[in-house]
């Protein structure tokens, strides 16, 4: 028997030796002896030794004929071919058969092994510690080998030195012998190949090693840790993607101010350094002039608050802030000042005795390093947002909180924030659309498939589960619509009836008077969603307001005229009121005179006049020099525009122009216009050109109108209710020049064709349309000739999706809410933020900051968390927390425990609660007993812990 040549040298029993070669698990456990270990093959390989199946007796054997290996690793690797006859012996050996696995048959191995095992044993230990082995599997065929499977092979010895530097190599060189042939093979006839490989043709001298690596285990380790690294971090960035959806657009919940704010917590190293300071205080150390009842009032303070035990362990769990250390003292000399006789001859009354000593506590707090006292804390601060974490956040604010608290980079956060246009609203009222209709249509499969639901206390509860959800889903698109719409001066946001199914009803817009107000209410309150009710829209619904900022600047090229006359501009804009600037001379006619006009009209007519003044009696009116017209459009904006003016016949011979700030600003409601062709079934039924505009009536209500000039009033109007948009290919029979790049909105029974000039129109266009209709379906704008030979992509915005489809962000952005269980995102959410909350600089206790509840409080609401489960999740992470001693809060266990209690036993306040889940059930009842045995031991231990 071999001995375990580690811990048994000296022992006089033999161990036993597993029958299972490495890496193959026994047929049938060994029962072991009294001081008789037992030696597997996978424990042999892990020590060096190729330790063979037991296949008969031998025997013993002294420690000094055992491998020795340094690093114990094992040893078995291919050396040059030796012609040298006397390390040379020739023994009798068969060529063993492998399964399809590669791995020799356990028969044969055993014999391969056994022959090996004998010669190994005769051979003599080298002078350098190493020791000449048997012919191996790994070993090599000599030329003089056979040429059938039934003569002798000539074997030859293989030197097995070892050296350290070769352990770390010696993986990648066996799997080079048994992957590639070695290059001393290529001298060995061909006609003794058929005695090199076995009967399933694999050569013999590439047989595996029977023990398994510790380095391809170690590498196993690291792949599968790299894996589950790669799985969070994957994790992480999507729930980063929807926390960013919340904050750029919230519709739900707003940021509390009425929070408690909490205060900067006192850290080790500032516990030492207060305790030091009051020690050096009753030493004498300090110039802070005291009377003997003070002093006794500190030192009570230092040996019974400071030097507590208790105290310690607070300030290392976090639970103390400067205030309580104040508050702490106040008391104690309140109770010492009072209990004090009352002197009639002291004119200071008790509580002045108390401010001086509080004065007097605050000065030895803060020590004679105040100003670098200061200083470090205003650093920490600063380190944590300058304190803003206790006050409301910006957008900005929070979006930096939650890349730390997600542990997300820079530029991950940019890739994102760009591709997923978190800076357009109109986008990320969109996605919330897209997001609510997914929502309802998953709502509506549930109610048909019953067994994809979550299990009940009670059977009844699967249909109140589908109405709670629907009820939920159409309370979040009453809260979207109610968001305002301004489509000018004075609009205020309808709230129309909606259906059990969310999209049947349409909010009103904005109009120029009350009355339009009142007529547009009416008639918006569609009762169907169908295609039917859509000539109810009342036009005046889609009439919008404008503000129109004209400025005259100067005038050039006035020659005709004496430079000592006085001239002036008038500027107009037709159906309104006619504004002029004022004088100047005409040797230097400049203005800085600003109009404001404000208008209906959507192609409104400007008009600038320069006119000179006229002294003469008998004439009334000025003389007109010329004049500019001009049609705008709400796309129109030009800043010191030089154009030509019209002269009249006084000034024939002048070349006038004029200089020009023009603006039209548009409304909120207004999201795309311009000039193009279309043609449709129902509507626009000629191919024309028109000018049209996308105007929104509500969050859930968009209409493509045309106008012409001069009007206020929609000529014709298509609600895009049901419509879906995408590019569309050349019509050759409607391809005109100014109508080259085409697109449609499609529904049943109606097509309606568009034509644009410039691709850029034409892509804005259509995700102008994308985002109104809330179709799922994303338009993927197609590719030119040119484009496609320069590899050149159609736009910005395309080469920002592809740049982040390339970093692999554009699966997280365009990745399905409805498909993820949210509640476990919340989790690891709420989680990572607990976690965050309890390592920054204030004291909080648990309660999370104003920004992180608002953020929080969103991602509930609008991606569907049950409220119990919430709480729940969140009192299990702050027993965590208890038991790893952080400080917690017990009113915070107390409200949440109290609402999921309330909600767990059908005694909700919430009168939209009415399921409950068994999850939620088993989950309170184990918060339940956590939280006795909590308290229980805190009761119990409370003066010794």
């Amino acid at each position: 028997m071999l001995r375990n040549s580690s811990s048994d040298e000296d022992d006089g029993q033999a161990p036993t030796i597993s029958s299972n070669t490495s890496g193959r698990s026994p047929p049938s456990p060994i029962v072991q002896q009294k001081n008789q270990p037992v030696i597997s093959g996978n424990h042999i390989a892990k020590h060096g030794g190729l330790v063979p199946p037991h296949t008969g007796d031998y025997g013993p054997l002294s420690p000094s004929t055992l491998p020795r290996t340094p690093n114990n690793v094992s040893t078995s690797y291919t050396q040059p071919l030796t012609r040298d006859g006397s390390n040379t012996f020739a023994t009798q050996r068969t060529s063993p058969n492998l399964n399809s696995s590669g791995q020799e048959s356990p028969s044969l191995a055993n014999k391969l092994h056994s022959s090996q095992l004998t010669q190994s044993l005769q051979q003599p230990q080298t002078d350098d510690g190493s020791r000449t082995s048997a012919y191996d599997a790994t070993s090599l065929k000599s030329n003089d080998s056979s040429l059938s499977d039934q003569q002798q092979p000539h074997p030859s010895s293989i030197s097995n030195t070892r050296h350290p530097s070769t352990d770390s190599t010696m993986k990648y060189r066996i799997q080079q012998q048994q992957l590639q042939p070695s290059p001393l093979t290529n001298h060995i006839p061909n006609t003794a190949s058929s005695s090199t490989t076995t009967s399933s043709g694999i050569p013999l001298d590439r047989i595996p090693s029977p023990s398994p690596s510790l380095i391809s285990e170690r590498e196993r380790e690291e792949n599968e840790k790299l894996e589950r690294e790669l799985e969070q971090k994957r994790k992480r960035i999507q729930i980063y993607v929807f926390v960013c959806r919340c904050i750029s657009c919230p519709f739900n919940s707003k940021q509390s101010s009425d929070m408690a704010r909490k205060h900067l917590k006192i850290t080790q190293q500032q516990y030492t350094l207060i305790k030091d300071r009051f020690h050096a205080f009753l030493n004498g150390k300090t110039h802070i002039e005291a009377d003997e009842a003070f002093s006794n009032a500190v030192r009570s303070y230092y040996e019974i608050f400071l030097k507590s035990e208790r105290i310690v362990k607070m300030v290392q769990s976090g639970g103390c802030c400067s205030d309580d250390f104040r508050d702490v003292f106040k008391i104690n000399i309140e109770k010492r000042v009072r209990s004090l006789p009352d002197i009639d001859s002291l004119k200071i009354s008790k509580d002045t005795v108390v401010t001086l000593w509080m004065n007097k506590y605050d000065a030895i707090y803060r020590g004679q390093d105040q100003d670098q006292d200061n200083l470090n804390r205003r650093a920490s601060k600063i380190n944590y947002s300058s304190g803003s974490a206790e006050l409301i956040m910006s957008k900005e604010q929070l979006y930096d909180m939650f890349q730390n608290i997600l542990t997300i980079k820079k530029f991950e956060h940019q890739m994102i924030y760009n591709s997923a246009q978190l800076d357009n609203n109109d986008e990320q009222a969109a996605t919330i659309r897209r997001e609510l209709d997914g929502r309802m249509k998953q709502a509506e499969s549930l109610q048909r498939q019953r067994g994809l639901l979550p299990r009940f206390v009670h059977k009844e509860m699967d249909s109140l589960f589908v109405d709670e959800l629907k009820k939920t889903i159409n309370d979040l698109m009453s809260n979207l619509e109610s968001l305002p719409v301004r489509g000018g001066a004075e609009q205020k946001p309808l709230r129309p009836k909606r259906g059990t199914h969310g999209r049947n009803g349409s909010g009103g817009g904005g109009s120029n008077s009350s009355g339009a107000h009142s007529s547009s209410n009416k008639s918006l309150l569609v009762d169907g969603g169908d295609s039917e009710a859509e000539p109810g829209l009342s036009k005046l619904a889609f009439v919008l307001n404008f503000n129109i900022n004209i400025t005259v600047k100067e005038v050039k090229g006035l020659k005709s005229v004496p430079t000592n006359r006085v001239v002036y501009c008038t500027m107009t804009v037709e159906g309104g009121e006619t504004y002029r600037t004022e004088h100047a001379e005409a040797g230097k006619p400049v203005w800085e005179s600003l109009a404001e006009f404000p208008t209906n009209q959507i192609l409104p007519i400007v008009k600038v006049k320069l006119y000179m003044e006229n002294y003469s009696i008998l004439h009334l009116e000025d003389i007109k020099l010329g004049k500019v017209t001009l049609q705008i459009d709400p796309t129109f904006n030009k800043t010191n525009w030089w154009t030509d003016m019209i002269k009249s016949k006084s000034t024939a011979t002048d070349d006038l122009k004029v200089k020009l700030d023009v603006r039209m600003e548009k409304p909120q409601n207004l999201k795309m216009c311009g000039w193009c062709y279309a043609r449709g079934k129902n509507v626009w039924k000629s191919w024309k050109k028109r000018y049209y505009a996308l105007v929104q009536v509500s969050q859930y209500c968009f209409a493509m109108c045309s106008y012409r000039e001069k009007k206020s009033e929609p000529t014709e109007m298509m609600p895009l209710e049901g419509y879906t948009v995408d590019y569309a290919a050349p019509d050759q029979g409607l391809v005109l020049d100014d109508a080259k790049y085409f697109f449609k909105a499609v529904r049943e029974g109606d097509i309606v064709t568009f034509a644009t000039n410039e691709e850029n129109e034409r892509h804005g266009w259509v995700q102008a349309l994308y985002r109104a209709t809330g179709q799922s379906h994303k338009p993927i704008p197609p590719q030119t000739t040119k484009q496609q030979q320069t590899g050149q992509t159609a736009n910005k915005d395309t080469t920002d999706s592809d740049r982040t489809e390339k970093l692999g962000f554009d699966e997280y952005i365009q990745s399905d809410p409805c498909k993820f269980d949210h509640h476990d995102l919340f989790k690891y959410l709420q989680t990572s933020t607990l976690d965050f909350r309890l390592n920054d600089p204030y004291c909080s206790l648990g309660w999370l900051s104003p920004g992180q509840s608002y953020v929080l409080e969103e991602y509930c609401a609008r991606y569907g968390v049950r409220h119990c489960l919430r709480h729940l999740y969140y009192l299990s992470d702050l027993l965590d927390r208890a038991e790893q001693n952080f400080m917690i809060d017990p009113q915070l266990l107390h409200y949440s425990y109290v609402y999921c209690a309330s909600h767990v036993s059908g005694n909700g306040q919430d009168s939209n609660i009415a399921t409950i889940s068994v999850e939620e059930k088993d989950r309170f009842n184990d918060i339940k007993e956590r939280l006795r045995q909590f308290l229980e031991q805190q009761v119990t231990n409370f003066r010794y812990t």
